[in-house]
């Protein structure tokens, strides 16, 4: 305060300056003295100027600030007039009266003003002074902005002066409305109902989707009554609002009766332009429906986007599900709309039963391509053993990849169907290589000694593919009794054939001493692939023979050999290995040389930090930095250095 003297002296300059930085200052320090005049800085045509001198009085506020501005809400200039009104509606409620006192004002413009302040100031003191406006000015768009204001403060004081503007011209009645329905007082339903009576089509739309927003259980029961009555454009409102308040499972708990009306109402609002009420009536007909809204609920979800409009056909197919398997969805299977049918293997797949499954295998061979992968997706969700016969015969007869795909999922996977063995291993040799693989996984559910048996015979096959299927199916099945087959197949020819039979011996017996030294041989070979595959099963072996093999890879004359063995090493901790590491540290294959100071720092130990330290004082400043992390990474854990 010992500072206002000598900013109110600088506030009467003529420099802008001087004016923007006293204008701060008065803020700062709070001067209530200077509010006059920065009251009259609101209106200089420098921009910094007012802008400082609006802060100043948003920071002192108090009624002195209040009182000051409410004077210029008389103000021609626009700008300024709603700087004062911006200010007021931040710091009004610091003086209560004063707002109060300008609803009274002759012109009708300030009340407008006034009341929308009020409304700003989250005070349920101004409840009463607004309901007055309300109520009683003689202004409509004074009354309006009351019926605004009283919304934005959202306080159930308020309901009962805005249930009586219930009856006031239509433009206060569209503020009023808004604002019950932020209130959500329970008082206020019978009131908006009993308005319905005498309301404009407008209104009356208003009104009904108000009621849908509050949620009161109360009105479902009112709006019901009104269903019969109303035009049909309203009646589509209503039943979305009944939807809104009771939510789906509530609408089941209605009588016969009025499940039926409803039902027959919903039905109707399918066909509103109003997505809102469609996805309204699409919920609701998933509770009361039957083959009839199945049918209509169809025909909309066959003309929405699957793309754009994902959630509304989620819905749709819920609601079918809902309702149950019926004609409807039977029939749109046979229709020639792929959309509509789409939607109803998916809706029946969700339905789940052997009935079905019965259905849609009936109808499979007479559908398109598209709608028949489909189904055999549905098949899978929904058939049991029953489906066995009809997917052995879609493997004889089919030539879709996809459908062939899904019929070995269902007869490998979920049967195990041993007598499908013979048919399915005939696809390895498909010309598709994805319905090959989906063959091998197929093939390797069913397992079993004549599914052995058959692969067995493929690692001395002429054709490579087939050698590396054998290695890899039985290795995927654990057939001990095949290991000397995997044994030669670590001799073949062909690069990949060699890696697979490797990794197919340590799915077989791990790095058990029976498998152990087919496994370390592949260290030797002469495709860095198959050595770098023998490093990385070495990873996840434990016990020292691994570390061994490891150690010794750290030799291979490929990188990414030695980097991989690296890796695992230094996941073990293992000391031993940093002998070998730190050498590596000349390598020129600046790659190398980074991952050996990686590995070093998770290593850890008196040498490596040695090690570090030395490269992190010349050279590379890349391999420096990462030399410090690795240094700072083992000073972390607190080891005696």
């Amino acid at each position: 305060m010992t500072l206002c003297p000598e900013v109110l002296e600088q506030l009467g300059s003529d420099d802008a300056e001087v004016l923007r930085e006293a204008a701060y200052k008065a803020g700062e320090a709070g001067c209530e003295s200077a509010v006059p005049r920065l009251a009259e800085l609101l209106t200089s045509r420098n921009l910094g100027v007012q802008e400082a001198a609006e802060a100043a009085l948003r920071q002192i506020g108090g009624s002195v600030t209040v009182q000051s501005m409410v004077p210029l809400l008389h103000s021609e200039d626009v700008p300024v007039r709603n700087l004062a009104m911006d200010i007021l509606r931040q710091i009004g409620n610091q003086d209560f009266r004063s707002l109060v006192d300008i609803l009274h004002d002759d012109d009708p413009d300030i009340r407008i003003f006034a009341t929308d302040i009020l409304g700003s100031t989250a005070n349920v003191l101004a409840v009463g002074p607004l309901c007055e406006s309300l109520l009683k000015d003689p202004e409509v768009n004074v009354r309006y902005q009351a019926a605004v204001s009283l919304g934005e403060l959202a306080m159930p004081e308020a309901a009962r002066c805005l249930n009586k503007a219930l009856g006031d011209e239509e433009w206060v009645q569209f503020a009023v409305i808004e604002a019950l329905s932020k209130i959500k007082d329970d008082s206020s339903v019978d009131a908006l109902v009993k308005a319905l009576d005498t309301a404009t089509d407008l209104i009356a739309s208003m009104i009904v989707e108000a009621l849908g927003e509050m949620g009161n259980i109360k009105a479902a029961t009112m709006l019901l009554r009104r269903l019969d009555e109303s035009s049909s454009a309203l009646r589509n409102k209503i039943v979305r609002s009944i939807v809104n308040i009771l939510g789906g499972k509530s609408l089941a708990l209605l009588s016969e009766t009025e499940r039926g009306k409803l039902c027959e109402y919903l039905i109707a609002a399918l066909h509103d332009e109003d997505g809102d009420i469609q996805d309204a009536a699409i919920l609701g007909l998933g509770y009361v429906g039957g083959v009839e809204a199945s049918a209509e609920v169809l025909d909309l979800a066959a003309r929405m986007n699957f793309d754009s409009e994902p959630e509304r056909v989620e819905q749709a197919v819920a609601t079918l599900s809902r309702i149950g398997l019926n004609d409807a969805l039977v029939f749109a299977l046979s229709g020639d709309d792929l959309q509509r049918a789409l939607i109803a293997v998916e809706s029946m797949a969700r339905i789940g039963n052997g009935e079905v499954s019965r259905i849609l295998r009936e109808v499979f061979w007479s559908t398109e391509r598209d709608l028949q992968r489909e189904i055999v997706q549905a098949l899978l969700r929904v058939a049991g053993e029953e489906a066995g016969p009809f997917f052995l015969d879609v493997l004889t007869r089919h030539e879709d990849g996809t459908v062939l795909k899904g019929a070995m999922k269902f007869l490998g996977s979920t049967l195990r169907m041993a007598e499908a063995g013979e048919t399915i291993f005939g696809f390895i040799d498909h010309p598709y290589n994805d319905v090959k693989e989906a063959a091998l996984e197929a093939c390797i559910a069913l397992d079993g000694e004549e599914m052995a048996e058959r692969f067995g015979r493929l690692f001395n096959d002429p054709d490579p593919i087939h050698r590396l299927m054998a290695a890899y199916v039985i290795g995927k099945t654990g057939r001990r009794n095949h290991l000397d087959k995997l044994r030669g197949a670590l001799e073949d020819e062909i690069p990949d054939i060699r890696k697979v039979a490797v990794e197919a011996i340590a799915e077989v017996c791990g790095f058990e001493e029976e498998c152990r030294p087919s496994i370390v041989s592949r260290l030797s070979d002469e495709n860095s692939d198959v050595r770098l595959a023998v490093v990385e099963l070495l990873g996840r072996f434990e016990g020292p023979e691994a570390a061994e093999q490891l150690l010794r890879a750290l030799e291979d004359d490929n990188d990414w050999v030695r980097i991989r063995a690296m890796e695992a090493l230094a996941a073990r901790r293992e000391r031993a290995a940093i002998a070998r590491l730190v050498p590596l540290l000349q390598s020129d294959n600046k790659l190398v040389v980074l991952k050996v100071v990686e590995c070093l720092g998770e290593i850890g130990g008196q040498a490596a930090f040695r090690a570090l330290l030395d490269v992190s004082s010349e050279g590379d400043p890349e391999v420096m930095d990462a030399a410090a992390e690795s240094v700072a990474k083992i000073q972390s854990l607190g080891e005696d250095l």
